[in-house]
């Protein structure tokens, strides 16, 4: 694909975000996405062969644009405490945004498409969580930053915590007090005192 193509790509996804921002995901169509870039159909149809399709190609960029971010912000010296309330903070920007956030249109997605198999994207993202988390709380226990006996369950439970704050910042709100709240207790669970 030629950089301009991709660059016809990358704007097609931009755009098709804001509209599943704005809509959800059920709501809309592919006449949504043309009208949104100012584009043909065929124009739209050359790179995308459904809203499905779109979305799906979104999770990735926006999965693999928070793994570079997170990466990015780690130093050689930072504990294993340190890793995971920077994982931590960033779930918290994420869970107070109020605009600009696809929730809505991911588990409407998922809701519609009840997979349960290991193709489910937000299945995947949900276990390499925990798989990430799981590490980081090992390398606490090693380190004597943390205590726990169960590592996976704790690594399960923290993820757990952080889907039903999404539902919750989605359905009925949420404050930063009430996301800090669940953030501590989730720290102090794990932290050795000294």
């Amino acid at each position: 694909m030629g950089e301009k193509s991709v660059q016809k790509k990358q704007y097609i996804l931009d755009k098709a975000r804001e509209v599943f921002v704005e809509k959800g995901f059920k709501n809309v169509t592919m006449k949504d996405i043309v009208e949104a870039c100012e584009i043909s159909r065929g124009g739209l149809y050359l790179y995308f062969d459904s809203t499905e399709q779109i979305l799906m190609e979104i999770l990735q960029m926006e999965a693999q644009e928070t793994d570079d971010l997170f990466a990015g912000h780690i130093s050689e010296e930072a504990t294993a405490a340190d890793i995971l309330t920077l994982f931590l903070k960033e779930q918290k920007k994420e869970l107070l945004q109020k605009k600009n956030n696809l929730t809505v249109a991911v588990y409407e997605y998922f809701f519609a498409h009840k997979s349960t198999d290991k193709n489910n994207m937000l299945r995947k993202q949900f276990d390499a969580g925990v798989r990430v988390i799981e590490k980081l709380i090992e390398a606490g226990i090693a380190s004597g930053e943390f205590y726990c006996e169960n590592p996976r369950g704790a690594a399960s439970n923290i993820m757990y915590v952080l889907e039903g704050l999404k539902i919750n910042a989605q359905t009925f709100g949420i404050t930063e007090k009430m996301v800090d709240e669940q953030l501590l207790y989730i720290m102090q669970g794990l932290i050795v005192d000294v």
